[in-house]
Parts: C-alpha cells; sequence; structure tokens
C-alpha cells in the first residue's frame, strides 16, 4: 500500500530535511531512488519509490543494492545536485506531491516526488518550472526534459487537475484519511520512519510491473529497430540487385560493337537494341572489348546469385522481426511481475517455453558446461551463423588449409573462453574439414570482430586478421563426450 497524504506529513516532520546535505544519489531500482544526505552531525539515507502499490518516501536503515549498471536518471542527479544543501521539503497541501527545494551554489533545484499509485513520477526543475530531467518521461504530460511542471501553480493544468494549491492552503473536502498503525516485527519503541521502513522490508518486496514493463518495451523495441534498418539496407540491396539484367545487357552490347571499342577506350556510345535510342556505357581501358563483355556477364551472374541470397536473408529478418513483435506483446501481456522478471533476466522468449521455442539456428549446437558451440555444416550454413547468430566478440575457429566447418564460441559476459571449451571446438572444426582423416590438424581462431569478408568469393568466404594458431588432435573421447551435449532440435 501507498502513503496517504497524513502519513507523508508525518515522515518529513520526523526527518526535518532542510539544512542536510545530498551527497549521493543511488538508483537501486528503475522506480527506486536513495539519498544519501548528511547535516546536523548526522546521516541520513532517503529512500524514494514509485513502484506501484507502494508508493513512499521514508528514511530507510537497510543497505541499499547497487543496480549492476548505472542508470539514467540517478546519474543525472548526481550531475546536477550531488553537494546541493535542501533548503525546504514540504507537501504540496494534501496531494502526496513533496516539493524538495536544493540550493547548489547560485542555482536552487526543485525536486518534485508525485506519490501516485497510478501516476507517480520524480521531476527536477529550475526555479521557473523548465523540466531539465524526469524519472518517468511522460511527454504527454508535459514531464520530459524542456517541459513544464509547476504544480502549486494553480493555472497549470497538472495543478487544475489535481487541485493542488500551496501549502497550508485549505484544500476541497474529501475523503478522511488517518495515519495508520504500520507493523513489524522489530522490538522496541519506533519512530513512524522506522516502522515504515521495516514493515516494507517484510511486506513491500513488491516489483514494480510498469517498470518491467518499460524494460522490456526499451529492450525489444531497441533490437525491433536495429532489425528494422538492417532490413531496409537490404530491401536497397535488393532493389539494385533486381536490375541484374541491364548488366547483361551491357554485355550483349558490347559483343555485337567489338569492332567500334578503340583499345583503352573508357566509354562505349551505341544503339541500345533493347530499349532504342542510344546508350553509354563505362569500359575498363585496361581491358579488351571481349574481356569487358565476360566482366559484366559475370557481374550479372553474381547479382542473380546474390538476388537469391539477399531475398533469403530479408525473409528471415522478417520472420525474426514478426517473433520479436509477437514477444513483446506476451511480454506486456504478463500480469504477475514476478513472472515478467522472470521472462526478462531469460530474455524473454529465447529461454521461456511459454512464450516460444529458441530461435532456430543452423547447424549443430553443444551446449557443454554452460558455453555454447556452433558448427555450421556447408557453406550457406557458416554465411547463415556468420550473418544472423553470433557477435563481435564471439570466437571463430576454422581448419587451416582444409575447407570445413566454421565452428563458434559463443561469449560469456566476463568469462574468458577456458582451454577445454577451446580444444573441443577445436576438435570439431577437424573433424568436420576434409582435413578429418588426418586425425590432426592446425586450425586458427580469432573474435568473429577481426573477420571480413572477401570481395566476390563464395559465399560465407571471410578473411581473419589478428588470429591465433591452434594444433589439435582429434580425441574419440571427447567427441563422444560432446556428442551427449548435442541440442537437439
Amino acid at each position: 500500500m501507498s502513503l496517504n497524504w497524513k502519513e507523508i506529513d508525518l515522515v518529513l516532520s520526523e526527518l526535518d530535511l532542510a539544512g542536510y546535505q545530498i551527497q549521493k544519489a543511488v538508483q537501486s531500482a528503475y522506480d527506486v531512488i536513495v539519498l544519501r544526505l548528511h547535516g546536523k552531525g548526522l546521516s541520513k539515507t532517503l529512500l524514494i519509490s514509485l513502484s506501484p502499490g507502494a508508493c513512499r518516501l521514508h528514511e530507510t536503515f537497510r543497505a541499499t543494492p547497487k543496480n549492476d549498471k548505472p542508470l539514467r536518471f540517478a546519474e543525472f542527479l548526481n550531475s546536477r545536485i550531488t553537494n546541493g544543501w535542501i533548503e525546504e521539503a514540504v507537501q504540496l497541501g494534501d496531494n502526496r506531491i513533496v516539493r524538495i527545494i536544493v540550493r547548489l551554489g547560485v542555482r536552487r533545484f526543485r525536486l518534485y516526488i508525485r506519490l501516485w499509485s497510478n501516476a507517480a513520477n520524480f521531476i527536477v526543475t529550475d526555479e521557473e518550472g523548465t523540466v531539465l530531467d524526469a524519472m518517468r518521461r511522460l511527454p504527454k504530460r508535459g514531464e520530459t526534459t524542456g517541459g513544464r511542471y509547476a504544480p502549486e501553480d494553480p493555472a497549470e493544468p497538472a495543478a487544475a487537475a489535481a487541485g493542488t494549491a500551496s501549502p497550508g492552503i485549505a484544500q476541497k473536502p474529501g475523503r478522511e484519511y488517518e495515519v495508520r498503525e504500520f507493523t513489524a516485527e522489530v522490538p522496541g519503541e519506533l519512530s513512524f520512519n522506522e516502522k515504515i521502513d521495516a514493515f516494507y522490508a517484510e511486506h513491500g518486496g513488491r516489483v514494480s510491473l510498469d517498470a518491467l514493463r518499460e524494460q522490456a518495451r526499451k529492450r525489444y523495441e531497441g533490437q525491433m529497430g536495429r532489425l528494422g534498418a538492417s532490413l531496409e539496407k537490404l530491401k536497397a540491396k535488393e532493389a539494385d540487385f533486381a536490375a541484374a539484367d541491364k548488366l547483361k545487357q551491357y554485355g550483349d552490347i558490347i559483343l555485337a560493337n567489338l569492332g567500334m571499342i578503340s583499345p583503352k577506350a573508357s566509354w562505349l556510345e551505341a544503339d541500345d537494341f533493347y530499349s532504342g535510342g542510344k546508350i553509354r556505357i563505362p569500359l575498363d581501358p585496361k581491358k579488351n572489348a571481349a574481356a569487358q563483355a565476360e566482366h559484366y556477364y559475370e557481374q550479372y551472374r553474381k547479382a542473380k546469385n546474390g538476388l537469391a541470397d539477399i531475398r533469403g536473408e530479408i525473409q528471415a529478418g522478417e520472420a525474426e522481426l514478426a517473433e520479436l513483435e509477437k514477444t513483446l506483446a506476451a511480454l506486456l501481456e504478463e500480469t504477475n511481475p514476478l513472472n515478467l522478471l522472470k521472462l526478462l533476466k531469460n530474455d524473454g522468449a529465447r529461454a521461456a517455453p511459454t512464450l516460444g521455442q529458441d530461435q532456430k539456428r543452423p547447424g549443430l549446437s553443444f551446449r557443454r558446461k554452460d558455453w555454447l558451440i556452433m558448427v555450421g555444416r556447408d557453406a550457406a550454413e557458416n554465411d547463415a551463423l556468420l550473418r544472423r547468430h553470433v557477435k563481435g566478440n564471439d570466437l571463430w575457429l576454422h581448419a587451416r588449409d582444409y575447407p570445413g566447418s566454421y565452428v563458434f564460441i559463443k561469449q560469456r559476459s566476463g568469462k574468458t573462453v577456458p582451454l577445454d571449451i577451446l580444444l573441443d571446438a577445436g576438435n570439431l572444426a577437424i573433424f568436420y574439414s576434409k582435413g578429418r582423416n588426418n586425425g590432426e590438424g592446425d586450425l586458427f581462431y580469432t573474435p568473429v570482430k577481426y573477420l571480413r569478408r572477401a570481395r566476390d568469393a563464395p559465399k560465407g568466404t571471410v578473411l581473419p586478421t589478428h588470429e591465433k594458431n591452434l594444433h589439435v588432435k582429434v580425441e574419440e573421447k571427447r567427441l563422444r563426450e560432446l556428442e551427449t551435449c548435442r541440442i537437439e532440435k
């Protein structure tokens, strides 16, 4: 349950925040901010929670967990109000909006903490009411950088909607509220802040559904945006390749006009017997006319082959985009915040059976001691894995001097690939190559980010840099163990 206005007043009266300095802001979750304060010979930790059903502000006496990655709003607060002095901390009337005025040098900032369960927010403005940032950016309300927020001004829409007036001004009669008795399993006489802190420690461990949905939306919309941009580029390339017939026509016109082409000519101007009129075809002065025609025919064949590949990529990308949209819709429909948190930690649909199976990968996959090893069995699978299933820090292995499979080891955050896993992947790379009958061989390996596609080469061909060499003897026992770790599709 959230605090009512009388309880907020009692909290503020006990805290007596005026005269305290803000030393640091910590954002332990997307909807929880903690301000570390010092003043009057004391240190205090002020907890501000915007969690639906648990909106509150009070002193906390417990350790504050730190987020693995610094969150945006805490970073903003630390850049603006750290070392600032609190001049005032009041509730605006009985509307559960707390205003804290902070002075830093000659500047003053207003911190508005709106403790409404259905529309909670933490907004920072300058003295004129211009929004500098908000914990929850809400453009439709004007609660985003550059907007205006001044709830104590009756002329403001936010104030009018809430019936807010300046502190001390009587409010319209409404529901009567009383300070409730917050009980907790803590012995001894406690202040109201201590009671609230103990109560929520026992009963208020609610995960914010709204914040988790926003997290899901941000994650998946980002993925969908990047995938959409890649699809646009592929479609532009598809349009270029679709005009491949023009290259064949160039070759035909060159062959029909061999006698008109001078040595080292840069252009051929001739009749276009396909569309009528004249046409001007660029030539390579280093090539003779017949070789120039063959060059255009070769470009035509590559464009035709490339067109099929690109259309396959577009089809796969559109299917992946549809799957991401489906997954996001399922996440947003989840009503249990703990289930949603679990799904997000497992990366949504990719690890949650209720939302679909893992994205299908080509080739073979092995799960060995929490490491994922992927093997492409031919050029098409090598290329598909390289394009859509690996990232820059994943490790690529390939048998040296023999055609064969690409083997990839998926990188794990903060982990270095152990030698045992490297040998597993190396055995697979030799086994699935033309050199398998030798029983051993050299291979090179390097992170995917150091691979460069070879121009005008067969599909999937790459040129490695920063590669290292590894000599591997094929171990039948290791291969048998790997077979038991193979992921069935």
